[in-house]
C-alpha cells in the first residue's frame, strides 16, 4: 500500500514541472461486455493528470491534433484492482477536426503502461499492462469539462493469459 501511495505523491509533485492541463476524475464500469458473455462488473475510480506539454510533435505546425503529451494516473475498482498508469494522449478540437470551425467538444485518444495489481477483481494475466483510450468530452463555460470514455487494457499477450477488460468511464474535467 506504501508503493501506491508513493506513486501518487511524486505524481502530485510532477504537476509543478508542468504548470498546465486537467485533472480527471471518472466513474465507471469495469470489464463491459456487449456480446453478452459473463464479465467480473465492479465500479472503476479514476484519476488522471493530463500535462498541456507537448512532448513530441509529429506533424504539420498548424494541425495541434500529433502534439503528443504526458499523462499519469491511478485507477480503483471496487474489486480491489489498482493500476497507476502513465502515457501519451493526444487533443483535438472535434469541430475543428471535422469541419474545420472550433466547437466545445473535443477527441482525446490515449495510451499507456503501468503496473496492475488485480486485488479480489478479474485476473489480467500480468503485472504489466497496458490501455488504450478513446474518449469524448464537452468543455462547459467555466473550462471544465464532462466526458465519456472506453477504454481497454490488455498485456499484449506478454503474460500466461489475456483476457483484457473493457470501461465504459463518465469524467469530470478541471483545469489546473
Amino acid at each position: 500500500m506504501i508503493r501506491y501511495f508513493t506513486f501518487f505523491f511524486l505524481l502530485i509533485k510532477t504537476s509543478c514541472l508542468l504548470a498546465q492541463g486537467y485533472d480527471v476524475f471518472g466513474i465507471g464500469i469495469y470489464d463491459v461486455k456487449f456480446d453478452g458473455s459473463s464479465s467480473n462488473h465492479a465500479i472503476d475510480l479514476r484519476y488522471e493528470r493530463r500535462f498541456d506539454y507537448t512532448l513530441v510533435d509529429i506533424g504539420p505546425e498548424e494541425d495541434n491534433f500529433f502534439y503528443l503529451k504526458p499523462f499519469a494516473g491511478v485507477e480503483f475498482t471496487t474489486d480491489s484492482a489498482f493500476y497507476a498508469i502513465t502515457g501519451i494522449y493526444l487533443e483535438d478540437n472535434l469541430g475543428d477536426l471535422m469541419l474545420g470551425e472550433e466547437n466545445k467538444w473535443n477527441l482525446t485518444p490515449s495510451f499507456g503502461l503501468g503496473y496492475y495489481d488485480d486485488g479480489d477483481g478479474k485476473k489480467l494475466g500480468h503485472n504489466l499492462e497496458f490501455r488504450t483510450t478513446l474518449e469524448v468530452s464537452y468543455q462547459l463555460k467555466n473550462s471544465d469539462r464532462i466526458g465519456i470514455s472506453f477504454g481497454h487494457i490488455s498485456n499484449a499477450n506478454i503474460g500466461n493469459k489475456n483476457p483484457g477488460v473493457e470501461i465504459l468511464n463518465f469524467s469530470y474535467q478541471k483545469p489546473f
